[in-house]
């Protein structure tokens, strides 16, 4: 069976199912979209929604925001994620569509339910960032691209190649999928034709001369801003976040991997990887194999980068569609095998109902406390203790410059030679000023994220400090989003150095 005659089913159900799976997943996206303060890099999105910079090496999110967001709706935290929630609902039919040509009504529906209930899908949309946009269009130019060139389809050609222009606008880690494609077509024709019969096919000589192109335009974009990326990260100018993974090769990579397995949930990871191989081994091999190119060079590429520079998880994003499809197609053939029960897709929808339910703590705790830390709640608490000439040590900055304004405010980092240094500052003015502390509790009191360079700043915290109060929500996974506020008064802290002297 070919993708393109792959089996698919008429009638009023699917669609109405797909109708279902869109109001449901409207309404997760959306719901409480507003509620929480910014948080990590959605204080980064603010800035350059309002101030355009024509070097962004991903203005897509932001040009939108500032022509079509802005002069309708106010980019605080509602207006801020409104694209994003509206790329996160959009995703579902698109990858629906995408998938039902690949391999059929039925599989599309299972991988289109798995994607409305994604934590990490729901997490993306709500988040004011540009990775729910990137999931979108990865979800679309490779397997429209796949059907253009399978079918000689014009028509998917073009969509796929506009919304890969799209996905790279986006963010250029969009573009790796180009390297998954690349590779299935080297181990799809190349095997089968020598290079010379190849080269003497005027169609894909062109085509041929088409691929080179796109791969000599990509690496003239996009590794000046691949080096400029990781020496913005070896001077310290990306990012304010105290906490990292452990810097150690290899347990590094294997740490990352790990973080992107579990945000898909593992029984969603092992399904997909086992309706792939169905794939494989059925008679669409090639679908198969596309499938596991999509899915392991951005994982691999990301791995081997992680090695020289920091890399979040969200960079795999564009890794994902293959396995919500795969996970689809195992589905479908759970459905498609008589057990004797009836209704006969019992099985498959009660597989179906425990891999979902692996999932639903975190779901349902994204809207306890929006899966982020509350700086917002943070700035409010403080701003009724800071005194003039306090100084302010937290983590995520930015942010918290954002709600408190007024306050003198620095990163908090792991080297505790700046509390040191700002202590005698403030004891040497003598007017009975404070040094505040916000840290995560994952830093400040939790065992299990920390390296050494945490560990000293926990000691020199306990050592010198007083909790105040917590902020933050209990969440129904293993999950710790809130923020501890430490006062060191600094003549405790004088006492405290002399004590230990």
């Amino acid at each position: 069976m070919s993708a393109g005659t792959a089996e698919r089913r008429t009638g009023p159900l699917p669609a109405a199912v797909l109708a279902a799976l869109i109001v449901l997943a409207l309404a997760l996206r959306f719901y409480r979209l507003g509620d929480w303060g910014f948080e990590g890099d959605e204080i980064f999105t603010l800035r350059d929604s309002l101030s355009l910079r024509p070097n962004n090496p991903r203005p897509l999110i932001y040009l939108l925001n500032h022509f079509v967001v802005r002069p309708f709706v106010p980019l605080d935290e509602f207006g801020l994620r409104l694209l994003p929630a509206l790329a996160g609902v959009l995703a579902v039919p698109a990858f629906y569509a995408m998938a039902r040509r690949l391999v059929g009504t039925r599989a599309a529906l299972f991988g289109a339910l798995f994607l409305t209930l994604s934590t990490v899908h729901v997490y993306q949309s709500q988040n004011a960032r540009y990775w729910s946009l990137v999931f979108l269009f990865s979800a679309i130019y490779p397997y429209a691209l796949f059907i253009g060139i399978r079918e000689r389809n014009g028509r998917a050609l073009a969509l796929g190649l506009v919304t890969l222009v799209l996905g790279a606008l986006s963010h250029p880690v969009a573009v790796l999928l180009v390297g998954g494609l690349a590779l299935w077509l080297a181990l799809t024709y190349l095997r089968r034709i020598s290079l010379a019969e190849l080269w003497s096919q005027k169609g894909l000589r062109w085509g041929a001369l088409a691929i080179i192109a796109l791969g000599t335009a990509i690496a003239v974009r996009y590794t000046p801003i691949l080096r400029g990326w990781v020496g913005a990260h070896d001077e310290g100018r990306v990012g304010d976040h105290l906490l990292h993974l452990p810097t150690r090769p290899g347990l590094k990579q294997i740490l990352y991997v790990v973080s992107y397995v579990e945000g898909l949930t593992i029984p969603l990871v092992l399904a997909g990887v086992l309706g792939i191989y169905l794939l494989w081994q059925s008679r669409d091999r090639a679908l198969g194999v596309l499938l596991v190119c999509l899915a392991i060079v951005p994982v691999v590429f990301l791995a081997l980068l992680s090695l020289r520079t920091p890399v979040s998880t969200s960079y795999l994003l564009p890794a994902a569609p293959p396995l919500f499809i795969g996970a689809g197609v195992l589905l479908d053939r759970l459905a498609g095998v008589d057990y004797g029960t009836r209704p006969r897709w019992l099985v498959a929808v009660g597989v179906a109902a425990m891999m979902l339910y692996s999932g639903l703590p975190t779901l349902f705790s994204q809207y306890r406390d929006g899966r982020r830390h509350d700086f917002q709640a943070a700035a409010d608490w403080l701003g009724q203790r800071v005194a003039t000439g306090d100084l302010v040590y937290s983590d995520q900055v930015e942010v918290l410059r954002h709600y408190l304004p007024a306050a003198s405010a620095e990163p908090l980092q792991g080297d505790t030679a700046a509390l040191g240094a700002s202590v005698r500052t403030l004891a040497g003015a003598r007017n009975g000023q404070a040094l505040w502390i916000v840290a995560p509790y994952t830093a400040a009191a939790g065992g299990h994220r920390t390296g050494r360079k945490v560990g000293v700043l926990k000691t020199w915290i306990y050592d010198n400090c007083r909790l105040r109060t917590t902020i933050g929500v209990a969440r129904l996974d293993f999950r710790n989003n809130e923020l501890q506020i430490y006062r060191c008064a600094v003549a405790a802290t004088r006492e405290a150095g002399a004590s230990s002297r």
